[in-house]
């Protein structure tokens, strides 16, 4: 403790550095511009909504909450210099809520070489699932293979048959991992063809979804669904698009796409689209989404609930009670410590979550959607 102009100011050590002890801060590098903009900021406001919460309500033990956001448009290249520099801030304790499969191809190796956590990054991929875990890198959500699972088993319990579902998907990292996903279960059903049906892809950060409709129109079998691993923005064109030509598939869609603003990109469009999603429907009268909603009220009155900025507040609210179980002075080492601690937890959405050493994504649970007269509701398959 050192008295400096007559202030008491309380300073410990945290990965060798010394550091003030008035706020925890962490930080976030996400798409706060360009086509992904709706994924970024609303996992942002969903973390700002809970530490906001947790701020009014004393902090942790009298420490203030901080985000610390960059923009990396969902960008490879700009997210890599983004996360060294907040890495570079020893006052940075963690990275939380990144968004994206590409991005996280950059992010990953940095974080398990610089030793920080990122915490429930925006992403199904399994580069940041592996078997035992990385220590750095630890997940809310459910993966894009148990997404894509699901909309495997609901679409064959529909009566469709494998070799009539057909894929577009994400040129990149993303794309390939639900598209591996979806195959993965096709096999695991005794489809063994699986590798052989159609598959349109598009590049990121563009909505040139030609090519990628022609590859499926072009196949031997009209499908009669479709899995579609993408963004918002291209995958509404493309589903516009392909209603031309195929007016009775099934779009199905991982949570990633971003509902609310694909619904309003397909306007009147939309309906029969199903969206597998990884938190609970934002109207349930589930505790968790309750305490969401009054948030919104009470610090965004603005913003309106989606599943993007639930998942935000819901990974927060899994991270502060990792926080609450970390030894001090709080580390970036101790807060992964305190965050394997956690166990078993019920946080208010149904299923309990989990974490461990072993164990390092909460959640396994999926919830179908589908959009109906532009709002979605829940699907029974």
């Amino acid at each position: 403790i050192f008295k400096v102009f007559g202030v008491v100011l309380t300073l410990f050590a945290f990965s060798g550095e010394v550091l003030a002890a008035d706020n925890i801060k962490v930080g976030i590098s996400a798409a706060f511009s360009g086509p992904a903009k709706a994924l970024g900021n609303g996992i942002k406001s969903g973390i700002e909504l809970y530490f906001a919460e947790v701020n009014k309500a004393g902090g942790i033990n009298g420490s203030q909450l901080e985000l610390v956001a960059l923009d990396d448009s969902y960008e490879p290249k700009k997210v890599g210099p983004n996360v060294r520099q907040l890495i570079d801030d020893k006052s940075i304790l963690a990275i939380l809520g990144n968004v994206g499969t590409p991005t996280a191809v950059v992010t990953v190796p940095i974080v398990n070489e610089k030793k920080i956590m990122l915490f429930g990054a925006f992403t199904g991929a399994g580069l940041l699932r592996k078997n035992p875990p990385d220590r750095y890198v630890i997940n809310y959500r459910a993966s894009y293979a148990e997404e894509t699972a699901a909309m495997v088993e609901g679409l064959l319990k529909s009566g469709i048959k494998p070799e009539e579902i057909a894929f577009f998907t994400q040129n990149d990292g993303y794309g390939d991992a639900g598209y591996k996903g979806a195959i993965a279960a096709l096999k695991a059903k005794g489809f063994n063809k699986a590798g052989s049906l159609a598959h349109g892809r598009y590049e990121r950060n563009t909505v040139n979804v030609e090519d990628g409709l022609g590859a499926i129109l072009d196949s031997d079998i009209e499908p009669k669904a479709i899995i579609m691993v993408g963004s918002y923005k291209p995958c509404a064109a493309f589903i516009k698009l392909a209603k031309e030509e195929l007016p009775e598939v099934k779009f199905l869609n991982v949570s990633f796409v971003g509902s609310r603003a694909l619904a309003k990109e397909l306007g009147d469009k939309g309906d029969g689209v199903i969206v597998t999603q990884v938190v609970p429907h934002y109207d349930s009268d589930l505790v968790a989404v309750k305490s969401y909603k009054a948030a919104l009220k009470n610090y965004a009155k603005n913003k309106i609930p989606d599943f993007v900025s639930l998942e935000g507040y819901l990974l927060a609210k899994v991270f502060v009670e990792g926080l609450k179980k970390s030894k001090t002075p709080l580390t970036r080492e101790s807060v992964i410590d305190g965050v394997e601690a956690i166990g078993k937890l019920d946080i208010g959405i149904g299923v309990d979550v989990n974490l461990s050493a072993k164990d390092h994504q909460a959640s396994h649970k999926i919830w179908p959607t589908v959009l109906k007269n532009g709002k979605f509701e829940l699907l029974e398959w």
